[in-house]
């Protein structure tokens, strides 16, 4: 009997013990706070998509990269990044608009410090050929990982309202950076579909090449690939602000073939 009440104290204090170290090792994740309504959207939209940590914990990616334009010039590309350190790698298989002088397969890399160019294995130093890779590899990566990073820190959201384009109502967004030294950065508005929280398209400048005042608008379908929804399909041309589009053909883009966790590793990066 005195083992039996013995053993009974013993065991209520191990389970209250159990109990109080459980509870104090539950962490509360923090509420949200948002600048304002857009950036509240925008947030919204990322989690439905699946955000950055998201990408981190997939490690990599390697997919197939098809650009078409409306004249039939086509470039296709083997895709590879590393999300911790957006480092990127793109073997070029066709390259009608990318180098299109230059015959077999193109390998452009960015290795975390430096931006380099091969042709058929061998190292190529153009700087002029360096610049237009110095734009394709965080062009490339940013298209692929641009919902997710909507909310890194240094942008500014504005909600512009809402408005219905073929029966659907779609909440308006517009995205803009911060600038360093006055230098135009892009801007980007966003039409986000108000049933099902996706982006449906966007309009988007190019201020590397000075195209601001005329807008591209962008037109996605989605793929759901290892719990993302991912926008493989995409076709764009210019447009107004308000999201009016002339009669002229658009350039299509398709990303195939998608795989996350292959292993890669930053010497995949190297040149």
């Amino acid at each position: 009997m005195k083992f039996t009440l013995l053993s009974t104290i013993f065991l209520s204090v191990f389970f209250l013990s159990c109990k109080d170290k459980k509870e104090s090792e539950t962490v509360l994740e923090p509420i949200p706070t948002y600048k304002n309504k857009g950036q509240e959207l925008v947030y919204n939209m990322v989690e439905k998509v699946g955000n950055y940590q998201t990408l981190l914990k997939k490690k990599d990616v390697v997919y197939t990269y098809t650009y078409l334009t409306p004249d039939g010039k086509i470039d296709v590309s083997t895709e590879k990044y590393l999300f911790k350190g957006e480092l990127s790698y793109g073997a070029y298989n066709k390259h009608e608009r990318t180098f299109p002088d230059l015959e077999g397969v193109i390998e452009q890399g960015y290795d975390g410090n430096e931006y380099w160019l091969k042709h058929n294995g061998e190292i190529l130093t153009d700087s002029v050929r360096l610049k237009r890779v110095a734009f394709n590899r965080p062009t490339n990566f940013y298209w692929f990982a641009m919902f997710q990073k909507l909310m890194d820190p240094g942008l500014n959201y504005e909600y512009i309202g809402e408005k219905t384009i073929n029966n659907k109502v779609y909440e308006v967004v517009k995205i803009t950076f911060q600038s360093i030294n006055d230098k135009p950065t892009d801007i980007y508005q966003l039409y986000i579909n108000k049933e099902t929280l996706l982006v449906d398209q966007f309009l988007f400048t190019v201020a590397d090449f000075g195209a601001m005042e005329i807008p591209n608008l962008m037109k996605l379908e989605y793929e759901e690939v290892e719990g993302m929804l991912i926008p493989t399909k995409r076709q764009y041309k210019k447009s107004t602000w308000n999201a009016d589009v002339n009669e002229e053909p658009w350039i299509n883009v398709t990303w195939t073939d998608i795989k996350f966790n292959n292993g890669l590793t930053i010497s995949d990066f190297e040149k």
